[in-house]
């Protein structure tokens, strides 16, 4: 393959502040799914590629964390502004390799711009206690970091996802190795050569590239103190398991199926509208996707909104590309089976092609209705522009088909009783519930995390919840009066 004719160069590692050669090393192609061409190539790195990696985050590590918090800040201010001056070309590097809309792309760069300036924020929320516990004794706590950690990332967010552990991470002073997902190699790169230009030491962040090998090998080595992994849920918990197993701390964030309760009296323009997006935003890619809609009784006049406001969604205009010619095929078999087993297709997006990219991957919004609980559309995570409607008769038997579901990322309710809201906040069982709002992402301070399997491990991965998976708590007792009247105490 001749990589000087790609568009993009073949990608390498950053470590220690610049990108190395990794001659050893395999290269797998990278696609953009907007088009289906090969435009770059990135190495499948070995665990001695790690293993150099991590010895320059643990040689940056001693100085960096000696850095006053207040300086180490300061760098994510002024890389907040790097971000906002090239948010065109950030954006256009996420929509290229990862096949999202301009407005998508450009959407998970400004939120990548929020957590950074939430890192900013940190040392005003980290200032320990302190206090006399008795005379002339005194207690304090404070956070201090763990050292090298490692965060894994997916496809569905080459931007965002790495921003929700990047700058925590760095502000609360450890030093990362970022993995990103071998689909989605070029915006890691990108977001190095930003933090350097901002005045981020060399060693403090590195970019390890690879597949299946390098994840086994972070979770392995020993020089990695905590782990943070998005993805699958079948992957996440292998990675917990094995990260845990090896004594390191470990957030894995999964998969989701997550359901929008729809009752009669929700307003039918606002939660078509709702729903719709929810469905087929970035695609249907993200974990926060309302891939189900449960309709209690009479919803008919909403479902037919809901389809008419689906079919202004147009693939290659405001719908961008799923990840891979698999995802298609695989999105396409689930709908195809659903209709095999007696559901109804509404709207039916197999098939779809984008003129003058004909060999990009494309699924159009789909809409099926009359589903039943025991269809896999039903119960797996399609994770595609796909919408299921199962119909209901009552709110405790919807809830009992979302409680049901092995994940429990998010769920939604649409109604204008606040009662019947108010009971579907206290008996859904997910960590993130919205009411009336199809995607209910907390924005910062508040954090980022499901329950059940759509998540293991303590803490959340963003907000005033990582402070706690990123640092250690360090306890020192002090007594300098020997006058003092000592007692059991002190």
């Amino acid at each position: 393959m001749e990589t000087q004719a790609l568009k993009y160069p073949a990608i390498r590692n950053y470590v220690a502040g610049q990108p190395i050669d990794t001659p050893a090393a395999a290269l797998l192609d990278v696609f953009s799914p907007l088009s289906g061409a090969i435009i770059s190539a990135m190495p499948l790195s070995s665990a001695s590629d790690l293993d150099a990696a991590v010895k320059a985050a643990q040689a940056a590590f001693p100085a960096w964390s000696a850095t006053p918090i207040k300086e180490r800040v300061q760098i994510f201010y002024r890389y907040k502004t790097l971000l906002e001056r090239d948010m065109k070309a950030l954006a256009d590097l996420v929509r290229e390799e990862n096949g999202k809309t301009y407005d998508e792309a450009r959407a998970e760069v400004e939120k990548a711009v929020e957590l950074t300036e939430f890192a900013c924020s940190l040392p005003q929320l980290i200032q320990g206690e302190f206090l006399e516990v008795s005379k002339g004794v005194e207690a304090r706590a404070e956070r201090k970091p763990l050292g090298v950690v490692a965060s894994i990332a997916p496809f569905n967010f080459p931007n965002m996802v790495p921003h929700w552990t990047i700058p925590n991470a760095l502000v609360l002073g450890n030093c990362m190795i970022l993995k990103p997902s071998e689909k989605v190699p070029l915006s890691a790169v990108k977001i190095a050569e930003l933090l350097k230009e901002a005045g981020l030491p060399d060693g403090v962040l590195n970019v390890v590239n690879g597949d299946k090998t390098i994840v086994e090998a972070i979770c392995d080595h020993p020089g990695i103190a905590a782990v943070s992994f998005v993805g699958s849920t079948p992957i996440a918990k292998t990675v917990y398991i094995r990260a845990t197993s090896n004594l390191k701390r470990c957030v894995a964030l999964g998969g989701a199926k997550n359901h929008l309760i729809v009752l009669p009296d929700a307003h039918p323009e606002m939660t078509a509208s709702n729903v719709a997006a929810s469905m087929s935003g970035c695609a249907g890619q993200r974990c926060m996707a309302g891939s189900t809609m449960v309709g209690v009784a009479g919803i008919d006049h909403i479902v037919s909104k809901l389809v008419e406001e689906a079919k202004k969604i147009v693939p290659g205009q405001n719908l961008g590309s799923v990840i891979s010619r698999e995802a298609k095929e695989r999105i396409e078999r689930y709908i195809t089976e659903a209709e095999a087993a007696g559901a109804k297709v509404l709207l039916d997006g197999r098939g779809a092609v984008v003129p003058g990219h004909e060999d990009g991957y494309y699924v159009g919004p789909t809409v099926v209705d009359y589903v039943t609980p025991d269809m896999a559309i039903a119960k797996e995570e399609v994770f595609g522009p796909v919408l299921a409607i199962l119909r209901t008769k009552s709110l405790d038997e919807a809830l009992a088909i979302e409680n049901a579901n092995p994940y429990g990322n998010a769920a939604a309710v649409f109604t204008q009783s606040g009662s019947h809201a108010r009971y579907v906040m206290d008996h859904a069982s997910a960590g993130m519930i919205g009411v009336n709002i199809g995607v209910p992402v907390p924005r910062e301070p508040f954090s980022f995390g499901g329950w059940n399997e759509s998540k293991f491990g303590a803490c959340d991965i963003t907000g005033k919840s990582s402070i706690e998976f990123w640092t250690q708590l360090k306890k020192t007792t002090t007594k300098w009066n020997p006058e003092s009247r000592v007692n059991w105490m002190s």
